[in-house]
């Protein structure tokens, strides 16, 4: 079916970073499947450097030519669609809410969805292992730089559209519609083809009287409590997109305000350190900067791979902080690199944190 085969044009120089929390998704699978750290920075810079071709994409199959200062090699990544038994069980979870599918039809993909499918065994998203690159060039690793590359700009592709991870998974946006019809009421795709109707006329004006007039209690500051109610609508909307609850305590939660509401800040007690901390990373930025740990050994592994690949200065080792001179990276437990500086004797956040020590580094420098 030649809905099954998509062509995308090339994408021009340009720094990006996928935003979605499903492209994200599909970067980390990339960087836990890594063994090394090179070739991830090197496809990156390539990405960035549009010497991507035009990627088509397929069930099971995403594929471009890649342009190296030697030659062009032929590079694939593949990525197994689901079984007929498996459509049905996850055609099923979409008809099952309604929102599901008016939420892919928006271009978005609702991490509940996602959180069904794996109820229902069923990982939409790839996880470790699931991406099986190929290459024509005679690179060893797994990605090479040329699959990198490829599976950066794919992380691009899904921001944009999630029905692009579908047709990987083998069928195109027609078929997921048509498979998720609900028995009974109307597909939302039907329901945005109809012609709007006429609205009926506005009933007549109730005569409401003098409105009454309100003054503040005494001691409550309306500007303050503005932002109080911005805040909260901020939250609400942000539980509505993600389908998820942050649980924090109430100094994280007072950082936080103080960190988005720096008017506050006074009044919320945070202190300069706690709000950079949490502008570098949110909750685990905090974390980083509270607790010095000790990395298992695996992660310190990896770790000291990424710092000698990176090619930085030799570095004082303590538990999960790496010193040079008046600098500082700290490793998270999420896997990222927090830049600090020295500052009067008291270690401050600076910068942003990376999954690559090099650019965590850089923000230092």
């Amino acid at each position: 079916m030649s809905g099954r085969v998509k062509g995308f044009p090339a994408f021009g120089k340009g720094v990006r970073r996928a935003r979605s929390w499903w492209g994200r998704a599909w970067l980390q699978a990339v960087e836990d499947t890594s063994l090394d750290q090179a070739p991830l920075r090197q496809g990156r810079k390539y990405a960035h450097a549009g010497l991507v071709g035009t990627i088509t994409v397929s069930p099971g199959r995403l594929s471009a030519a890649v342009y190296d200062t030697e030659d062009t090699y032929q590079t694939t990544v593949r990525l197994a669609p689901f079984t007929d038994a498996e459509w049905h069980r996850f055609l099923g979870q979409i008809a099952a809410k309604a929102g599901h599918l008016a939420a892919l039809l928006d271009r978005e993909m609702p991490r509940e969805l996602a959180d069904a499918a794996a109820d229902a065994g069923l990982g939409l998203l790839p996880g470790i292992g699931d991406l099986d690159p190929e290459c024509t060039c005679p690179g060893w690793e797994l990605p090479c730089r040329h699959a990198a590359a490829l599976c950066h700009q794919a992380s691009w592709l899904l921001d944009a559209d999630p029905w692009v991870l579908l047709l990987l998974r083998g069928r195109d946006q027609d078929e997921v519609v048509a498979g998720a019809r609900p028995s009974t009421g109307v597909l939302a795709v039907d329901a945005y083809a109809r012609q709007p109707a006429d609205l009926p006329d506005d009933p007549p004006l109730a005569d409401l009287g003098p409105l009454p007039e309100f003054e503040p209690a005494p001691g409550l500051d309306v500007e303050v409590l503005a932002l109080l109610v911005a805040d909260a609508a901020g939250k609400a909307r942000e539980l509505l997109l993600t389908g998820e609850r942050p649980v924090l305590d109430e100094r994280r939660d007072r950082i936080r305000m103080a960190a988005a509401l720096p008017v506050l800040a006074d009044r919320l007690d945070a202190h300069p350190r706690e709000l950079d901390a949490w502008r570098q990373g949110g909750p685990a930025g905090l974390d980083v900067l509270d607790e010095a740990w000790t990395p298992a050994k695996a992660d310190a592994a990896r770790a000291r791979a990424a710092w000698e690949g990176g090619e930085l200065p030799a570095a004082k080792t303590w538990r999960n902080r790496w010193t040079v001179r008046d600098r500082q990276l700290r490793y998270g437990r999420d896997g990222r690199w927090y830049p600090y500086r020295s500052r009067a004797g008291e270690w401050h956040p600076t910068g942003t944190a990376d999954r690559d020590p090099a650019a965590a580094f850089s923000e230092l420098t």
